[in-house]
């Protein structure tokens, strides 16, 4: 078996924890409630290589595995999913996975991310004598015995693995199984969050620009329906500053009055993803209130620079050919 080669020290010295993991996906219910879980067949060893936290109650124990034992701990979402959000504790209580009954030993405390919180842990022997039969695992957690080890871990298993598959290297087969480290899922997830930043920056630019043309177009508008206005304002006495500011001002605070509707909708959109679920999980959209006072910083400098080329040719306006505009 592929586990108990890789648990072998003298094969795989690099290797300090291996946890072999089982899934399956399907119809979780406890009362009237039902729920779409996965369900994960687990050893307790786990823990020292995914961050999972009890919120209440225990986690899985070695004496759980040998017993095969109908007992489970719940994901964040999965209790909210089969119990709401009210006072009651799951913990004791049974629930119902493929018609057997399965008692809540814990619960998780939140973990977010990609991974989600809509899981079930139930012991590995109890998944595959009871819910998916055989002795098949699907997934095999590896960790390294140090950091640096890492590439040495993967090199170990790679080998022992190939070997165990008999896969020959001379002939230049292909491995039959994938090994992922967290360093290649981390570095994918930066490669496409950088992908996305730069898509919504490139969508961002292009909005400003049409922004800012539109707001030069009513501000030289503006300038040409007021002109006498402008006249009649130098005649009695103001300058070439004066009129350079008024503009100015009018051009940010057209702006910022589009930058503060434009957050409006943002607001409400992310309130409104707060409502849904995707896959069982709760999004969970938060605002920084740095990026918001950056938005509104860049609407005012947008109307600043927008508005220049206008206000400038507004405070150069002659004040007699002004007063004769009609």
């Amino acid at each position: 078996m592929d586990v108990t080669a890789l648990q072998d020290k003298k094969l795989v010295p690099a290797v300090s924890v291996v946890s072999p993991t089982r899934t399956s996906r399907g119809t979780v219910s406890y009362g009237n409630n039902n729920a779409n879980e996965q369900t994960m067949g687990i050893m307790p060893v786990i823990t020292q290589i995914r961050n999972y936290k009890i919120d209440q109650g225990r986690f899985l124990t070695d004496q759980d595995v040998t017993n095969r034992a109908n007992v489970v701990v719940l994901g964040y979402q999965a209790v909210i999913d089969l119990f709401g959000t009210g006072a009651q504790s799951p913990v004791g209580n049974y629930i119902r996975i493929s018609g057997m009954k399965f008692q809540v030993v814990g619960t998780c405390q939140k973990f977010g991310g990609f991974a989600g919180d809509s899981y079930v842990l139930m012991p590995l022997t109890t998944m595959q004598s009871k819910i998916t039969g055989g002795d098949v695992v699907q997934q095999i957690g590896v960790k390294a015995v140090t950091p640096d080890q890492v590439d040495a871990a993967i090199a170990q298993v790679t080998a022992v693995l190939r070997a165990r598959h008999v896969i020959r290297t001379a002939a230049g087969a292909a491995d039959d199984f994938s090994i992922t480290g967290m360093r290649e899922t981390l570095n994918s997830m930066q490669a496409t969050l950088a992908a996305f930043s730069l898509f919504m920056g490139a969508v961002g630019a292009i909005s400003l620009i049409v922004g800012g043309i539109g707001i030069m177009n009513i501000m030289l508008v503006s300038v040409t329906e007021r002109t006498r206005e402008i006249g009649i304002r130098k005649a009695i006495g103001a300058r070439r500053r004066d009129i350079l500011i008024q503009f100015l001002i009018e051009a940010a605070a057209l702006s910022l009055t589009g930058g503060l509707i434009g957050l409006g909708l943002a607001v409400g959109v992310a309130h409104a993803m707060g409502q849904i679920t995707l896959g069982q999980t709760q999004v969970t959209p938060e605002i920084s209130y740095s990026i918001v006072f950056i938005a509104l910083g860049v609407s005012i400098g947008t109307g600043l620079l927008s508005g220049t080329y206008p206000a400038f040719r507004a405070g150069g306006l002659d004040p007699i050919e002004s007063l004769r505009h009609e």
